[in-house]
């Protein structure tokens, strides 16, 4: 490694993460004090916050108007009833719900009210109450905008082009971050010729992660390209996962990705599959249902129901995406929303569909004659939104297949959303505050609460800035240069686009919504062997080759820094989905069943055998055979599973243990109690 590749700088904290969570933890800790901070990311306009929707983007808070008895204490019972909850979390995030609402509505995100200001909501998945709200499709865009004004508008160093390729540790505390500089970004301060450094040392006392969901492992997600996610070395450096088998899978478009959610299914669309050139097109859904009704009645109900949920399988409407998967994933075809022509090619008998789906389409005069008037009727600007984006519904088919959309579950967190990496604290959708169910909307309450509670605690404890030995210091720079040699020894040597498709696709075939042990377990002895051969700073941990190596790489080519970029992307990406697939075989290991949004396979023989064909269990031909988790799919609600990962082996050892319990540490303490306990700061 030349003198001039590594520049090393000193910060008290550092948020990594353009997204919602990662802004509001940078506008947050200014507010609170903490200026000596600055906010690295790959990519200002990257990340799943900026670049996603739905038809009506929910924000999940309090109840904010009408008569309706609402509470903290209500809200956070509903998100501790989830399954897998710790209750810290689900009382912290109904704590600050409104603190963190109000915040985005005076930065001007323009949340409805109405003539007296009451901020209306309405249902969301998974809660009785109307505590969902919206700005339309892009609510988590607007957030995003006026949190970066926020930011911009205090200057907060904001180090653009910098991609985390290492998370440096020792003794389970972190020392600091090594990125690789990837462009022309917002220049780092410390030297006029900055510009010639390739890669950037960050020693600092704290790092708030907010990377956002692990959306690379899967070839078929509807997070947008630009979210890959970073977990991967999060894991390696020691930060514990939790819940990780817990995600949202449900239908949505390829091209462009968005969730087909709502009203995209209620216009009730003839659901096409053809093979891969486009020809040989099928109505797929009349081989499973008896009656063209039948079949539309669960279609519409898919509108609501949009999360792949195993509970609604048996007579519900997520039985739609278990044909919609065999359709893509084991018969190898493409599937289409056909908005142009009525399913079965003639007019629709509203009479003979469910009363539920009749009546909601005659109240909002959605009963036109094409899945595409009815689609004008229900929402003109989510047909809009396709041909703006190069999709006429009105002219062409939508290709579509089951999607990763969300993950619960993520790097395990404390009530101040700090990891068991003491000065690591993670918050957004990469931390681990979910379960196996969450209320529509949740999440975006979730990252600004977890990004206020790191930011507090932070705060708190400005004055600790670590100061570093040499010691320590050679040590990070060993860490350093051994991941630096293993890019610049393997980046220009392996074609790592075409195994990144390939490792995506068989997660998404074997580990995402159908979950198959065997080719599960085939993955992770392949990554296993894999990582092992990519592992080369293995040996320079210890700093006794560090030097060696680092100067062996500089004496070689140098791969540019895309073909780098895209290595250490990969590297995250293959440490990620070992994790993940580790989770979910430890979760069969001990006998748990589908629950949430996956199904376990299981084989139909054993499941025949003594079970006198339980309601509890379904059978489909060609595709799964599954038996749930209980009769609710909750028998294993009340305990967490974690797990932590040996960078030394390569291996994972997961453990399990009870959900900290809401009822027994919900505070009712006296307000002097309380007043006296924050005044001296013994709250953190």
């Amino acid at each position: 490694m030349k003198k001039d590749d590594l520049q090393v700088m000193d910060l008290h904290t550092v948020v990594v993460g353009s997204g919602a969570a990662g802004l509001n933890t940078a506008d947050r800790l200014w507010q609170y004090g903490v200026h000596d901070l600055a906010l690295v990311t790959e990519n200002m306009d990257f990340g799943t916050s900026r670049n996603t929707g739905s038809d009506k983007q929910t924000y999940y808070k309090l109840s904010l108007a009408g008569d309706p008895p609402d509470s903290i204490s209500r809200l956070a019972q509903v998100l501790y009833e989830g399954g897998c909850v710790d209750g810290e979390h689900a009382l912290c995030e109904a704590s600050l719900s409104c603190q963190g609402f109000f915040k985005l509505v005076e930065l001007g995100v323009p949340f409805p009210h109405d003539s007296h200001g009451q901020f209306v909501g309405y249902k969301t998945d998974h809660d009785p109450n109307d505590r969902g709200t919206s700005v339309g499709p892009y609510t988590s865009r607007y957030m995003t905008e006026a949190l970066e004004r926020a930011v911009r508008n205090k200057e907060i160093p904001v180090y653009d082009k910098h991609q985390v390729i290492r998370i440096l540790t020792k003794d389970h505390k972190v020392y600091g971050l090594l990125c690789l500089k990837t462009g022309e970004g917002s220049p780092v301060p410390g030297q006029d010729d900055a510009a010639l450094s390739k890669y950037v040392l960050i020693r600092c006392t704290n790092v708030v992660y907010a990377t956002g969901g692990p959306a690379g492992i899967y070839a078929d997600s509807v997070y947008p390209a630009s979210q890959t996610g970073a977990s991967g070395i999060a894991f390696e450096s020691g930060v514990r996962g939790k819940n990780l088998t817990e995600w949202q899978y449900g239908l949505a478009s390829l091209s462009p990705r968005w969730n087909v959610s709502g009203s995209y299914m209620q216009a009730l669309p003839r659901m096409v599959s053809t093979d891969k050139r486009g020809g040989d097109d099928r109505e797929f859904l009349m081989e499973f249902y008896n009656t063209r009704e039948a079949a539309l009645d669960k279609v519409f109900l898919k509108g609501y129901q949009w999360p792949f949920d195993a509970r609604k399988v048996t007579d519900g409407s997520s039985m739609i995406d278990l044909l919609v998967y065999r359709e893509t994933c084991v018969r190898g075809r493409r599937v289409w929303l056909d908005y142009r022509t009525n399913p079965g090619g003639s007019e629709i008998a509203f009479e003979a569909l469910s009363q539920e789906t009749r009546d909601y389409l005659g109240r909002s005069g959605a009963c036109g004659q094409t899945p595409y008037e009815r689609l004008q009727c229900l929402n003109s600007p989510a047909a809009a939104f396709y041909k703006e984006h190069g999709v006429d519904l009105e002219r062409e088919m939508l290709e579509i297949a089951v999607c990763a959309q969300h993950n619960n579950g993520g790097l395990a967190v404390d009530a101040w959303w700090q990891t068991n990496v003491e000065g690591f604290f993670c918050a957004g959708e990469a931390a681990a505050t979910h379960g196996i169910y969450r209320p529509g909307g949740s999440a975006l309450n979730s990252g600004q609460v977890g990004s206020t509670r790191a930011a507090q605690y932070i705060a708190a404890h400005k004055d600790s800035k670590r100061e570093w030995t040499e010691e320590e210091h050679r040590e990070m720079l060993s860490q350093a240069a051994g991941r630096i040699a293993m890019g610049e020894r393997l980046a220009g040597e392996l074609e790592f686009g075409k195994k990144w498709k390939k490792a995506a696709m068989d997660m998404s075939r074997y580990g995402a919504m159908i979950r198959d042990p065997e080719g599960m377990q085939e993955m992770e002895k392949e990554i296993h062997e894999e990582l092992a051969a990519l592992r080369l700073e293995r040996r320079t941990d210890s700093g006794t080759e560090a030097g060696n190596e680092a100067e062996t790489a500089a004496n070689a080519v140098s791969p540019s820094i895309s073909s780098l970029s895209a290595y250490y992307r990969y590297y995250d990406m293959r440490l990620c989905q070992s994790a993940y697939l580790a989770a979910m075989l430890d979760y069969t290991a001990h006998g748990c069943k589908s629950r949430g949004s996956a199904v376990y396979l299981e084989k139909p023989e054993k499941m025949r055998r003594g079970t006198g064909g339980r309601s509890d269990q379904v059978n489909i031909p060609e595709l799964a055979a599954f038996s749930l988790d209980g009769s609710e799919g909750m028998d294993h609600k009340n305990v967490v599973q974690e797990l932590s990962y040996d960078h030394n082996s390569g291996t994972c050892s997961c453990f399990w243990r009870p959900v900290r319990r809401l009822e027994e540490i919900q505070d009712r303490e006296a307000f002097e109690v309380v007043w006296k306990n924050y005044r001296e700061g013994k709250i953190f």
